[in-house]
């Protein structure tokens, strides 16, 4: 078996510096030498190197340009992340690789390898041997579990169990005859949680530059009614900015329409996001945006990859 290890950086990876934590080359290397595994790994390395509080729509373009080039190849990858954004790189690549027919494993870790405590050597290993046994699709493999790559988020920032996942009704990976990359163009995208109170003024702000947006509703699926937050995004729905509602909530999702207090959300053509994670939801963005606009309403609509419960 032959496995594709793409090291993009992250925690796993790290080195103490005197400004903190930093990427190393070379230890990557090191710790795959001290693994006993059946299986032919070859490593990639995705220079440079990016804490994934960097990430960006062209990273997620690279590591997924490199899944497809060696896809036919390789029986598994596996994807070593910073967990800071594993979540919205998870579910970036379910969308960007539509046909994938091999398992995509991301790890990484809460302390670097090589220091006192590392978690970076058992997810490491455990990620490596999910790579040679998991369904096709893309995967989160840490603290001893797999986890769905269109329902996870980030739950703890310091625990080694850091990561969470709602069940799903539908496997980790985007339908399709053979596989296609959709690259992620660069669409203005941002996510913006109500709070009692909260700014329209500054709603209306950023609406007006964006092509899209993530909006964290309360409840069920309302928000402030106020005339100046009913402005801006009735404003933003006449420009023509796609808008997907997701629950501030962990579990549960919305139900636009449950309570009158969300029917500004339904008449400004906001698109009742379920109980998908904010995460998922704004890489659904990205990806509808970074489609033909014929085709975006039906994409952002339709559950692709299990990203809906």
């Amino acid at each position: 078996m032959r496995l594709l290890l793409i090291h993009t950086g992250g925690t796993i990876g790290m080195r103490r510096t005197d400004l903190g934590f930093a990427p190393l080359p070379g230890l990557l290397d090191s710790a795959l030498a001290k693994i006993d595994t059946a299986a032919h790994i070859e490593l990639a390395v995705l220079n440079p190197l990016i804490d994934s509080a960097h990430a960006s729509f062209a990273d997620w373009n690279r590591i997924a340009g490199t899944i497809v080039a060696a896809h036919d190849r390789c029986d598994g990858f596996v994807v070593t992340h910073g967990t800071d954004t594993m979540a919205f790189t998870a579910a970036a690549l379910c969308f960007a690789l539509q046909g994938l027919a091999r398992p995509v494993v991301l790890t990484g870790s809460m302390v670097p390898l090589g220091l006192p405590g590392s978690d970076g050597m058992g997810n490491l290993t455990a990620a490596i041997q999910a790579a040679q046994t998991a369904p096709a699709g893309i995967w989160l493999q840490f603290a001893g579990h797999r986890f769905h790559g269109a329902r996870l988020r980030k739950a703890n920032s310091v625990a080694a169990d850091a990561f969470a996942a709602s069940p799903a009704g539908k496997a980790p990976v985007h339908e399709g005859k053979s596989l296609i990359h959709h690259a992620f163009d660069r669409p203005n995208l941002t996510i913006q949680s109500m709070a009692p109170g909260a700014s329209g003024a500054a709603l209306d702000a950023a609406l007006s530059v964006c092509d899209g947006a993530v909006l964290r509703v309360f409840g069920a699926g309302t928000l402030p009614n106020d005339p100046v937050t009913a402005q801006a995004l009735r404003r933003a729905h006449d420009r023509g900015v796609a808008m997907i509602a997701v629950a501030q909530s962990p579990e549960g999702g919305i139900h636009l329409g449950t309570y009158a207090a969300g029917n500004l959300l339904l008449d400004c053509g906001v698109i009742d996001g379920g109980d998908i994670t904010a995460e998922a939801a704004f890489a659904k963005l990205a990806h509808a945006l970074s489609r033909p606009r014929a085709e975006q309403a039906d994409l952002l609509a339709r559950n692709l990859c299990g990203e809906f419960g």
